[in-house]
């Protein structure tokens, strides 16, 4: 956790010192920040992604195969300032044979884009997600007090590494770090923690390769690859919160102009955490390329 911290420091030092007006996508200068598949990306953008599908074993004893179908739907009101609506479909399977299934609490995330640094590839944003109790399935885990994330959002692209690393420029890396706040201390005889949120993402551009750095002459499906290892956490605070639990998931996404296509493994870090490989695969819209003088652009 404190990596991420430095890292987050980092890059809005970098940003302070050189900012330049936010674009569509989560776009730096020459770097592109693809959308990930478990933690959100820096940028303010128009998009929509539309399945994110994944699957995998809980951490219960034994445990239940769980199946998640979700969508996630963001507005730019300005250059730099969108919201984004999300909700899933949860269906649990117990060994027994039983099932249960439903959707989750609404979440809805306001997200300003602050420092955008083209010279560093640097973006940094903050924001604030709200999932509203109550909207959602007790039978599938949907909590009964609302939570409030106040989060960073960082990016950073190795762009401006000298010449005796350019094989290196392609690299970057996302993150966020957020603490989640329950609206109420306890539901019943249940104490709701506090809950730090992390996530950290290494990326290898192979668009970035070809276009910025020299062409080896790969087939055009795997220039617009780029592989990536996103690690993703939760820490409760007190409360009789309990574990840390997470999931580090490799991968790859392939970008085209209008959508992308991403696929990862999901390996949990712990017994708490679930058991075996899980996997989550996701379809994603850019509505700014898509529809760009109309749903695409900002409202103001």
């Amino acid at each position: 956790m404190r990596n991420l911290i430095l890292l987050a420091s980092t890059a809005v030092a970098i940003a302070v010192l050189a900012t330049d007006p936010a674009a569509a996508h989560a776009i730096a200068g020459n770097r592109f920040f693809p959308a990930t598949l478990v933690t959100d990306d820096p940028g303010v953008a128009d998009e929509l992604s539309l399945p994110t599908i994944s699957s995998f074993k809980t951490g219960d004893d034994p445990s239940a195969r769980e199946l998640d179908i979700a969508g996630e739907y963001s507005k730019r009101l300005t250059s730099k300032f969108g919201v984004s609506f999300g909700e899933s479909w949860t269906q649990v399977k117990s060994p027994d044979g039983g099932k249960v299934q439903g959707f989750q609490n609404l979440e809805i995330t306001a997200k300003y884009q602050a420092l955008t640094s083209a010279a560093h590839e640097a973006i940094v944003a903050f924001g604030l997600s709200t999932e509203f109790g109550d909207t959602g399935a007790d039978q599938v885990g949907a909590e009964r007090h609302s939570t409030f994330t106040p989060t960073i959002y960082f990016g950073k692209g190795a762009g401006d590494f000298p010449e005796s690393l350019a094989w290196a420029r392609p690299f970057a890396v996302t993150g966020v770090v957020g603490y989640a706040i329950p609206s109420r201390s306890h539901d019943g005889l249940s104490g709701n923690a506090k809950v730090l949120r992390s996530g950290l993402v290494l990326e290898y551009s192979l668009p970035y390769l070809a276009s910025h750095v020299k062409d080896y002459g790969f087939a055009d499906f795997v220039n617009q690859l780029t592989p990536l290892v996103e690690a993703s956490f939760q820490s409760p605070v007190g409360n009789g919160g309990g574990k840390t639990t997470g999931t580090v998931n490799p991968g790859v996404i392939w970008s085209a102009r209008h959508y992308q296509v991403g696929a990862e493994a999901t390996l949990p870090i712990n017994r708490d955490s679930g058991r075996g490989v899980g996997f989550v695969v996701q379809l994603h819209f850019f509505l700014d390329d898509l529809f760009p003088r109309s749903i695409g652009k900002p409202i103001w």
